[in-house]
């Protein structure tokens, strides 16, 4: 593997993994992280500060946590509230769980569920306000907490398995978020198309003094018919000066 991707793969895995921990990591655990490339300790503080930059601590408490609107509080409060009749297990008895559902067993995975519910919302936590609600993060978690335990059987022991969990539900939330990013650009360049047609028709409408119809717009500005009338549609036909005709 070239050292590039190598590098890459390795960040994005100690970033997660400060994720997984609270958002927080020891500087240990990145130069064993990263002990197969033996990076300087001027490149290891290029990586502490990347770390820094997307709010995990090194050695200390991140330095970032969301603020909460009151509704998402409300609805974190209700949630775990409705959590804490949830029967707690030992160690051993955990173990146990992961085991059996890496091998297959129904019944053990649906304990393991209900088992793993309350790290959800903690989860959740770690990923608020990057634009999606905090209720919809936890139940992204929810879901891919249902799928994740029923493909544990690749782990190699109970450890890897919870490890494998976490990283699963962590990263349906960052899928999530980066959706999310990119439903709301594409909102962006609607809405900026949006204008510059509406201000293109305006701008025409005056020197007409009256509504302009796609076509003209379209040969005053060069703008395709076919877009201009996609753009118009896509606004709910809300273009004041202009007309489909």
């Amino acid at each position: 593997m070239d050292r590039e991707i190598l590098f890459a793969k390795t960040l994005e895995k100690v970033r997660k993994q400060g994720k997984m921990q609270g958002n927080r990591i020891s500087k240990e655990q990145v130069r064993e992280a990263f002990a197969e490339l033996s990076l300087s300790e001027e490149q290891l503080t290029l990586v502490y500060d990347y770390l820094e930059k997307h709010h995990i601590g090194v050695d200390q408490e991140a330095s970032y946590e969301a603020d909460l609107t009151e509704e998402e509080t409300d609805y974190l409060k209700e949630y775990l509230e409705l959590l804490q009749g949830m029967p707690e297990i030992s160690e051993g008895e955990r173990e146990a769980l992961f085991l059996s559902s890496m091998a297959g067993d129904l019944s053990a995975q649906k304990r393991l569920m209900e088992v793993f519910l309350p790290k959800v919302p903690e989860m959740a936590r770690i990923y608020a306000g990057q634009g999606v609600y905090l209720e919809d993060l936890i139940g992204q978690g929810n879901m891919a907490l249902s799928e994740g335990v029923a493909v544990l059987g690749a782990a190699e022991n109970a450890q890897d398995a919870e490890g494998m969990l976490a990283w699963f539900i962590m990263d349906s939330m960052e899928k999530l978020i980066a959706e999310g990013a990119e439903n709301r650009n594409a909102d962006k360049k609607l809405e900026d198309k949006v204008n510059h047609i509406a201000e293109q028709a305006k701008a025409l409408a005056e020197d007409m003094r009256r509504k302009v119809t796609i076509k003209e717009l379209a040969e005053e500005t060069g703008i395709a018919e076919e877009e201009i009338r996609d753009v118009y549609r896509l606004s709910g036909y809300v273009i004041e000066d202009l007309e489909d005709k």
